[in-house]
């Protein structure tokens, strides 16, 4: 693209003594060089491993960029030379200096797999991809191919074009190393001086310096700890949830009076519509749907698609959680490192991968016997902290509802108190049929439920559901202006934001078809609310670390799980840091009604949640 060099290019091979000079040179105060007459004060850098586990993985390189169009390449372990190993040091002196900022894409995986070779990057992190994603959060991939494309009109080179489909990049050649790397770090340079001038114009500086450039370093730590896990209890569960599926297979074929293979869409649509003739929902291109939706639906009618859903649900659990997870457990750390993705979900809250911790039930036998494989280390306990109704206690702030914010400032149980205003009976005469119908009600309002959707929530027919939410807002008329208001001001701007800036889009707020356009409207309510408690809860893991690592704490904080926070505690710390963890969450952010933690603790996830 532009003048990318090789250090140690030309050079001999043997020594290299040449290129580590030329390598001080272009990074003044790694060591003195009397060469350097200028003080080095941000540097752009790209990391190319052996694969994309930074916890498993090796380096293999790295791509180092001070100027837009001038970039180099540092080998370090390609299988053919020249290499220079021994420049780590050069790196590790300027990587680590805080008065240097650093640019990149993705950071989080280049300073995590960086700590491997004992540097700990620091400094200002200008992340492109955080960039781009909180200018857009809607889009669904921010790679730095697609982020280069979206503001250079520039096609980076693919990865497949350099290594091919299996290769490891340590098998590239060096010179070929460079072309492709080099590009990367000198890319992110020149996205930086792009997209931070429009976070700024955007009123998003802020969010990103105080809010997800801080944590980009507290989910660092978090994925380099990971979490231990009883991959014997999970052994057990799998043996267990193989014979319960063996029994649910067997009900199912007796039902349809025939064998066939469950987890073929187009088979059992075969049963169900054409053998046992129940009548079809949505078709799609391959057939008839037997989603979800589908069957609990054909489940009101007839016993075998609600064993089908039975059959689906433990199927997950045992392929997803109690047969995969002992195999992602890491050789050295003996440990499970889920990733924490700050850029996928459009409303700001963090997903995990690799596993994926989030989809974990939390109530029913099998979710439960899954979180108790999750353990503390020896002498210590697992501490959960958890949010309570913290969108409902959002949306009381930000609708001004006085109801609500009455609610919550006596600590009342605001399901109950909803029941008693639906029903029109004392609170003390509330029961659980009634409390369970304003729940939904509850919720259904912050996520926009139309009349329809409740009474399909609920099972009951339309007009009730509809009465239902009538009368909720005869008592809460607050709510209902904050709801029209909203989306009032989303079709005039085309977007929405939370409590401290965050911004989402919403293009089809506008839609002439009625379905899109009021999808729209329930995004519209719903991501400020969704959005500022994701900012909320990022606040405090922001606040907790500082205060776990200025205080000299070993405590560690594990798995953020929605509005969840999970920590692994020696047991003599356990009281001092749970009342240090309910202050920082309960102060995260200043709203019109106090904020709840409910925390638990025990020697796994279950005991503690």
């Amino acid at each position: 693209m532009e003048q990318y060099s090789l250090f140690n290019e030309n050079k001999k091979e043997e020594s290299g003594q040449e290129a580590r000079d030329d390598l001080a040179v272009f990074l003044p105060g790694s060591r003195p060089v009397p060469a350097a007459d200028y003080t080095l004060r941000e540097l752009a850098f790209d990391v190319e491993a052996t694969g994309v586990d930074p916890l498993s993985d090796r380096v293999v390189g790295i791509a180092l960029c001070r100027e837009k169009g001038r970039a180099c390449y540092v080998p370090l372990r390609h299988l053919s030379g020249p290499n220079l190993p021994d420049a780590l040091p050069l790196l590790k002196g300027a990587l680590e200096n805080a008065s240097v900022a650093k640019i990149g894409h993705n950071l989080k995986y280049d300073i995590l797999i960086l700590r491997k070779e004992g540097i700990r990057a620091q400094g200002a992190l200008y992340d492109t991809m955080l960039a781009s994603y909180l200018l857009n959060p809607n889009k669904p991939g921010h790679s730095l191919g697609d982020v280069s494309l979206e503001y250079l009109s520039h096609r980076k080179r693919a990865y497949t074009e350099v290594a091919g489909k299996e290769k490891s990049f340590a098998e590239v050649p060096p010179e070929e190393a460079t072309r492709y790397a080099a590009e990367d770090a000198e890319l992110a340079m020149e996205l930086r001086d792009i997209l931070f001038p429009l976070l700024r114009e955007r009123g998003l500086e802020k969010l990103y310096f105080d809010i997800e450039m801080p944590l980009l370093s507290v989910l660092i730590d978090m994925e380099e700890v990971g979490i231990r896990i009883d991959t014997g209890k999970l052994e057990k569960l799998s043996r267990e949830l193989e014979r319960e599926l063996g029994g649910i297979e067997a009900r199912i074929y007796a039902l349809a009076g025939e064998t066939f293979n469950i987890n073929s869409p187009r088979q059992l649509g075969k049963v169900l519509f054409e053998n046992l003739g129940l009548k079809p929902g949505k078709k799609t291109k391959t057939g008839y749907s037997t989603g979800m939706d589908v069957l609990e639906e054909l489940a009101k009618a007839h016993e075998l698609p609600g064993e089908v859903l039975n059959y689906r649900t433990l199927h997950k659990l045992k392929t997803t959680y109690a047969d995969a997870l002992p195999k992602l457990l890491n050789r050295k750390t003996g440990r499970i490192h889920t990733s924490f993705n700050q850029t996928v979900t459009a409303t700001g809250r963090l997903s995990s991968s690799e596993p994926n911790l989030q989809n974990i039930p939390v109530r029913g036998e099998w979710g439960i016997r899954i979180r108790e494989a999750f353990i503390a280390d020896e002498g210590h306990v697992l501490i959960s902290a958890d949010y309570s109704q913290i969108e409902l206690r959002i949306l009381a702030h930000m609708s001004g509802d006085r109801g609500l914010i009455d609610a919550f400032s006596r600590n009342s149980d605001i399901h109950a108190r909803t029941a008693s205003e639906l029903f029109g009976v004392p609170i003390e005469e509330v029961d659980a049929g009634m409390r369970r119908i304003a729940k939904v009600v509850n919720f259904g309002v912050v996520y926009g439920m139309s009349p329809y959707g409740l009474s399909e929530a609920l099972g009951i027919p339309p007009p009730e559901a509809s009465a239902y939410i009538e009368r909720y807002f005869s008592q809460h008329p607050g709510v209902r202006d904050y709801i029209d208001a909203t989306i009032q001001a989303a079709r005039r701007t085309g977007c929405v934001s939370t409590l401290l800036g965050r911004t989402r889009p919403l293009p089809e707020i506008g839609n002439s078809n009625a379905n899109v356009r009021q999808q729209a409207e329930r995004l519209a309510v719903n991501s400020p609310i969704q959005g500022t408690a994701a900012d909320l809860i990022k606040i405090a893991m922001i606040r907790i670390a500082k205060r776990l690592r200025e205080g000299g704490f070993s405590t560690r904080m594990v798995l953020q799980i929605h509005d969840e926070l999970l920590f692994d505690a020696p047991g003599h710390e356990r009281e001092g840091v749970t009342a240090m963890i309910r202050h920082e969450m309960e102060h995260s952010l200043a709203l019109s009604v106090p904020l709840k933690v409910e925390i638990g603790w025990g020697g796994n996830w279950a005991e503690a949640h």
